[in-house]
């Protein structure tokens, strides 16, 4: 069953779930790898967008940069009065989630005057930033647009493969933090929740015509949210859509029991916030167009940071790289399938990042390379 919006932002098929048991089911994947946007511990006391320090510490930011080169480790700098060290790297890499340019700015220190980086972005203010680096960096160029349009974005800029992806599929602290985007239930503000406010519906707009069922399969499937048809109600009985704080409250007074130290409303604006940005068939897209983008060697890094997006990404490359998929499983002579991608390495935070920074706690960074097997679109799945 799947719920995965379309590219034409039209409304899911209330009639593919329908089983949506409210009574003893165990406890998700989700619950354990909970996004790190919507945990109680990670956010701070409610507060007006202005009195906010917008910090954005980039998780596993050494590691992902690292495995986006191909190379175990940075250059570590002892004495931090020399010039920082630099592997002086050429070759074309593309960031495919800027955010605040904490990895494209240790990317770029790491690569040579010649090299390229592409970013991409979807948040409006995280292309200002980066459109105030790329006027500094003339190694940059800027793409407003989501990463599923990897490959035409990159087409138009004459680049047909690369040396590099990296991705960090998490939600950025300026996000989080400033209450008008409609993110935090902690903070209030008007019920967005568009990576990209300059485009599409609002998750507001999209509560006043949904019907309850579609809903409900909504905060099931993209928040395995075990009261979902519960908590569908009680927002549907609701008046005005215009409060994050109210929305959450609705949703608190229908949940019937929640997890310790967890917000009640932690899955209902994760899958929200997940169907209205598409965010799950994007990564598909982007995962999809990876093989045939890079080039042989080249480095695929990417960061999660629930389960519904890590295994995503981990059973891709599992069948890229031993070459074995679902649909052959059953034939009596399985075609020979590429393996586009060596064996994948899965990597978390350490404990000092974790104690630094505690929205780290959840991320996955998963890497592979690409072989110098020939893309076969017959073959893709």
């Amino acid at each position: 069953m799947s719920l995965s919006k379309s590219k034409s932002n039209t409304n899911a098929n209330p009639s593919l779930v329908t089983d949506h048991s409210e009574s003893e089911a165990s406890p998700s994947a989700v619950e354990k790898h909970t996004d790190h946007m919507l945990t109680q511990a990670s956010i701070q006391d409610p507060a007006t967008s202005d009195e906010v320090d917008f910090v954005h510490d980039a998780v596993l930011l050494p590691e992902t940069v690292a495995a986006v080169l191909g190379v175990k480790s940075l250059p570590t700098q002892k004495d931090e009065s020399k010039p920082q060290k630099s592997l002086q790297v050429s070759g074309v890499y593309v960031d495919a989630t800027f955010g605040r340019g904490g990895h494209s700015r240790l990317l770029l220190s790491q690569l040579a005057d010649d090299a390229r980086l592409i970013v991409f972005d979807k948040d409006p203010t995280a292309i200002s930033v980066a459109n105030a680096l790329a006027s500094e960096d003339k190694r940059i160029h800027v793409v407003h647009d989501s990463f599923a349009t990897l490959t035409t974005s990159l087409a138009a800029l004459g680049i047909t493969q690369v040396d590099g992806l990296m991705a960090d599929l998490g939600i950025s602290s300026p996000q989080i933090d400033d209450g008008s985007r409609g993110f935090s239930f902690m903070r209030d503000g008007a019920v967005d929740m568009r990576m990209d406010t300059s485009r599409g519906q609002s998750v507001a707009e999209w509560l006043e015509y949904v019907d309850e069922e579609t809903l409900a399969n909504v905060l099931y499937e993209f928040g395995e949210e075990r009261h979902s048809r519960r908590i569908a109600r009680a927002i549907k009985q609701m008046e005005s859509y215009d409060s994050t704080l109210a929305l959450a409250e609705v949703i608190k007074v229908a949940h019937p029991n929640w997890q310790r130290g967890k917000h009640p409303a932690t899955q209902s604006f994760q899958a929200m916030r997940i169907f209205i940005n598409n965010e799950l068939g994007d990564v598909d897209d982007f995962l999809a167009q990876s093989i045939p983008l890079l080039k042989a060697g080249g480095q695929l890094a990417v960061i999660s940071f629930h389960s519904l997006e890590d295994r995503r990404i981990k059973q891709f490359l599992q069948r890229h790289s031993k070459g074995q998929y679902p649909e052959d499983e059953n034939l009596p002579m399985p075609p020979k399938r590429p393996r586009y991608f060596s064996k994948p390495k899965r990597v978390g935070p350490s404990k000092a990042e974790t104690s630094r920074n505690p929205r780290a706690r959840s991320a996955w960074l998963r890497m592979a390379t690409r072989t110098d097997s020939d893309y076969v679109i017959d073959n893709a799945p």
